[in-house]
């Protein structure tokens, strides 16, 4: 990790109007990460507001669940990194009203190689955020960006992007040990390139209230994290797993299921944390 700290005065700068960036983000994989990017994004623009998912993930999860067919991807989150594509260019509407998506290519696999030699290389989509809002107002409330499941350069961009972290965890022993590990990097990119990341939440996933080990996971997770821990479970649901193979996020392909509802009631949680809240000056850096 380059030390490259922004002007923190600035940086801490709210700009009215300015949508908030969420970098959902594990490093384990299989935690439900991208299915919470696409069914938050689904309910919160149910809810009236507009919204970006960035797929930053190479395996293209959230592009695939949102009916972006392989040869629409002319242009995606590999482009806007690494080949100066802008962000209009790269957006696409999707199945969704009020959502569009910058997909994932698959030139993005090898964007981790090609990094380490860019200049601001941990910058590259900020830079390309900023450069899009020097325009014109970014025309989004609320931008997710969908994290591989590892630390990596790409993880990197979207923390030094966002203003926030929100971090599903899989209600499993395994998950607790990463957690420490990613609330480390969460605060040295905090401390060397973003002073005004945060955690946002977490959301605890793949919740079985039968399970005394899922309880008791949840129960550590709430002592160690208290008000950032989401009252909403996202509970384990076979219409969730169904939807993305009909290129449906879970909202619209049964909005009557657990697994939809659950997501419905965290987006009315996350809007009332976030309520009153804007995304900082992107410029700042």
């Amino acid at each position: 990790m380059s030390d490259q700290p922004g002007n923190i005065a600035a940086a801490e700068r709210r700009a009215p109007g300015a949508p908030r960036i969420i970098a959902i983000a594990n490093q384990k994989g299989g935690v439900g990460k991208t299915t919470t990017a696409v069914n938050l994004a689904t309910a919160l623009s149910a809810c009236g507001r507009r919204t970006l998912i960035i797929d930053l993930d190479p395996q293209g999860n959230a592009s695939t669940g949102l009916a972006i067919d392989s040869v629409q991807r002319r242009l995606g989150a590999y482009q806007v990194l690494v080949g100066g594509a802008s962000l209009a260019a790269a957006t696409q509407p999707t199945v969704v009203p009020n959502m569009s998506i910058v997909p994932t290519t698959p030139d993005l696999a090898g964007a981790e190689i090609e990094l380490i030699d860019l200049d601001r290389r941990e910058y590259r989509l900020r830079d390309a955020l900023a450069r899009a809002a020097s325009h014109e107002p970014l025309p989004y409330d609320f931008i997710l960006i969908d994290c591989p499941p590892s630390l990596s350069l790409l993880t990197l961009n979207a923390m030094v992007a966002a203003d926030c972290v929100l971090v599903p965890l899989q209600c499993e022993f395994y998950a607790l040990e990463g957690l420490s590990q990613l609330m480390r990097t969460i605060d040295r990119v905090k401390r060397a390139l973003n002073p005004v990341l945060e955690i946002q939440g977490v959301v605890l996933t793949m919740y079985d209230k039968r399970s005394s080990l899922n309880e008791q996971v949840a129960s550590d997770v709430r002592a160690h994290f208290g008000a950032k821990v989401y009252a909403t479970e996202i509970p384990r649901n076979v219409r969730i797993a169904e939807a993305p193979s009909h290129g449906k996020p879970a909202l619209l392909y049964d909005i009557r299921c657990a697994g939809s509802q659950a997501y419905v009631r965290l987006a009315g949680e996350l809007l009332k944390r976030e309520h009153g809240l804007s995304g900082r000056s992107l410029s700042a850096a």
